[in-house]
């Protein structure tokens, strides 16, 4: 009852709640191997360094190995802060404009604190980047492979993978294409990639007289000027890093009495102090984060220890805020501009920021050594309780009719953002959606069951209208579950397996369905809720129609909506109406489904305000029923208006299935021609959205006896 349009497919579906089939791996999903006509060129390369200096024979060297021809891998290996990707980036811009097709990049963050990035959910940011949308994006990785091979076998890419942490994990991001090239970073060697035909190119430390240049760049010629040997010293002590060197910069910038003698006397001393490489590569980069940590504020290096416990990897204003407030309310507002202002974060677009991985996992340490256990934890659930109150405020703008349980935070989370459109919540859901997955898997690890629980469900408006990957999906759920029973709450367990078991459906996997949804159905039972038992009882009834069974699957949904007409809701009753609706022509009742269908137009007429998605659903139930009772002419009147309601508010598969329903009306009235119109609009639209259904209607184009 839920409404919801069909699922994408996923990967990687080892789990108790799922079936053996699923886990065997016997889904067989056909996907179509085209992006999007009008797909934008991807052009994913970051800015690069303002102050990029010198590497003239590297950067000679890599020109060299892309004039070589045919496809370029190249491996820039080195030590942390060394500038490694400041190198890769500087050159890839220079190059860009040789690879017609666009950029790819992508952080695999192999050395931060966290786990490296899996390499599932960097080839699904590369298909959606070439046009797939994330309902097209195939169930196993060896799928995944496959798709992105084809799409770039013809294509001129150039593609960035930063911060690799292995071989494997590079490998299935290679493009097919003989005109792409492939440079990549990584403090590992990782040599096995030489039999790919990967070129290893050593990042060394800068020169002094390069340091020197950096050094003048960033802070001025004059300073250096006023002080050679000094700043020249101070080149050294560095020792050639330029993550240490734009450290040691930003205290001279921003202290411009301050001399180099002094900053090179301080970085020497505390250089000297090191008894081992500590978080760091080397000590060197280590000492500079020490010193300017030594010398922010205590507001400052409060913010700079906590504000490295956040749970994703890139943040906004709006956490920063929070935490801020938690240490003090009165300085909040410009809290984070010491830490911008010493290069110990970094801004990397309008408004979002991000650690260094080497200056995270030093921020890490000095909140392990300056910060008492308790502050810590307060300061995690802080930002994940922010995520969770903010995320719960588009929720409430996207689906107003759903059911939310209270939860009340015990931070009281600051700065929050306001939504004053449906189109600015849901945008910002999508942009934070991996914050809010990641304070989800923190919340269960503090442990905060409920918190964990509550951050699986406010996602609810996402998996509705923006449709993930199911991979993404299924874990969602998955963690609801074990959120749910570490809390101890039947009900939420309830709400978390109804919606795996509809996961389940729509992976093909109808013993798994089954049996999530009917355990939904007994806690909700135990738990006094009518409301979710139905729920559950039409995912069960789902769950018949696609194993085929229709007839179980009507009786059902019969029962499902004299409950819902009993508890009187609207809405409930409207999905109801719209979901017997649909079912009884697959029945051979398709007459009976008329009045049912045009009710639930009706029930929706007066809910357009909170959910304009369902009332084009019933239009376009009520179109398929006119048809299969003969009256063509109503079906074209509807469908049309479905297909229209449906572009406006963005939903391409519902577009899709509509007018393919106007495709086989023109059959009906013989009108060959719009039939082919349709059903070609139709497959374009599909193969747009990465759907199988394309190849479906394409042949159901040509059983038509019309040419594809």
């Amino acid at each position: 009852m839920y409404g919801e349009p069909p699922p994408p497919a996923s990967n990687d579906l080892s789990g108790t709640v799922l079936g053996p089939a699923v886990q065997a791996g016997s889904i067989r999903d056909v996907h179509i191997h085209q992006p999007a006509a009008s797909a934008p060129i991807p052009r994913q390369l970051p800015p690069p360094a303002a102050h990029f200096t010198s590497r003239a024979g590297t950067l000679a060297h890599l020109d060299a190995l892309l004039d070589g021809g045919g496809r370029t891998l190249i491996v820039l290996t080195g030590p942390g802060g060394v500038g490694k990707t400041a190198l890769a980036l500087h050159w890839a811009h220079s190059v860009r404009r040789r690879f017609v097709d666009g950029q790819l990049h992508v952080d695999l963050e192999g050395f931060g604190a966290a786990e490296p990035v899996d390499v599932a959910d960097a080839l699904g940011a590369f298909l959606r980047a070439l046009g797939v949308a994330p309902g097209g994006i195939p169930a196993m990785v060896a799928e995944q492979a496959a798709l992105y091979r084809t799409l770039t076998a013809e294509r001129s890419l150039l593609v960035l993978l930063d911060n690799a942490f292995s071989a494997a994990q590079v490998r299935l991001l290679i493009p097919a294409s003989a005109t792409s090239t492939v440079v990549l970073t990584s403090r590992r060697r990782l040599s096995e990639l030489v039999a790919d035909g990967a070129h290893l190119v050593e990042v060394s430390p800068l020169p002094t007289r390069d340091s020197v240049e950096l050094l003048a760049r960033t802070v001025g010629p004059g300073r250096v000027a006023r002080e050679p040997q000094e700043t020249e010293r101070l080149a050294e002590i560095c020792g050639g890093l330029p993550l240490a060197l734009c450290v040691a910069a930003a205290r001279l910038a921003a202290r411009p009495m301050l001399s180099v003698r002094n900053v090179a006397d301080e970085l020497a001393d505390e250089a000297t102090r090191l008894t081992g490489v500590g978080v760091a590569e080397d000590r060197t980069v280590q000492a500079a984060f020490d010193v300017s940590y030594r010398h922010l504020d205590p507001g400052a290096a409060a913010l700079y220890r906590r504000l490295a416990l956040h749970p994703g990897t890139e943040f906004g204003p709006g956490v920063v805020r929070a935490v801020a407030t938690a240490i003090d309310p009165a300085t909040a507002h410009r809290s984070i501009e010491p830490l911008l202002q010493a290069s110990l974060l970094q801004e990397i677009d309008e408004e979002r920021f991000r650690y260094h991985d080497l200056v995270r996992l030093h921020a890490r340490l000095k909140a392990d050594l300056d910060e008492p256990r308790d502050e810590l934890r307060t300061a995690v659930l802080t930002q994940v309780e922010w995520y969770h109150a903010a995320a719960r405020r588009a929720d409430a703008v996207l689906t107003p009719y759903r059911r939310r349980p209270a939860y009340t935070p015990v931070t009281g989370p600051a700065g929050l953002p306001r939504f004053d459109a449906r189109e600015r919540a849901l945008t910002w859901l999508e942009r934070e959606r991996v914050n809010v997955v990641t304070a989800g898997q923190v919340a269960l690890e503090l442990p905060h069951a409920e918190l964990a629980w509550h951050l699986c469900d406010v996602l609810w408006p996402l998996l509705l209208l923006l449709k993930p990957p199911l991979r993404d999906r299924f874990e969602i759920h998955r963690r609801g579950v074990a959120a749910a029973r570490l809390w101890g709450d039947a009900w939420a367990e309830a709400v978390m397996l109804t919606r795996l078991g509809r996961v389940c459906t729509r992976l093909g996997d109808a013993a798994a369905a089954e049996s999530n949804l009917h355990a939904a159905i007994r806690l909700y039972e135990t738990a006094g809720d009518a409301k979710g038992r139905l729920d559950a009882q039409e995912g069960l009834a789902s769950a018949y129609l696609a194993a085929g069974r229709v007839g179980p699957a009507v009786h059902l949904l019969e029962e499902v909506l004299a409950g819902s007409r009993r508890l009187g809701e609207p809405h409930s009753i409207g999905l109801a109406l719209i979901t017997l609706g649909t079912a009884l022509p697959k029945a051979g009742r398709a007459a009976q489904a008329l009045p049912l269908l045009r009710e639930a137009r009706a029930v929706f007429d007066g809910l357009t305000h909170v959910d304009p998605y369902n009332g084009v659903r019933a239009t376009a139930g009520l179109a398929g029923a006119l048809l299969a009772v003969g009256d063509p002419a109503a079906a074209e009147e509807a469908a049309t208006e479905a297909a229209q309601r449906m572009r406006a508010l963005g939903a391409v598969h519902e577009e899709a299935e509509a007018t393919v329903l106007l495709g086989r009306i023109a059959r009906r009235r013989g009108d060959v021609a719009a039939a082919r119109r349709h059903y070609l609009a139709a497959i374009e639209l599909f193969a747009a959205a990465g759907s199988p259904r394309a190849s479906e209607v394409g042949d159901e184009l040509r059983r038509s006896g019309e040419p594809g």
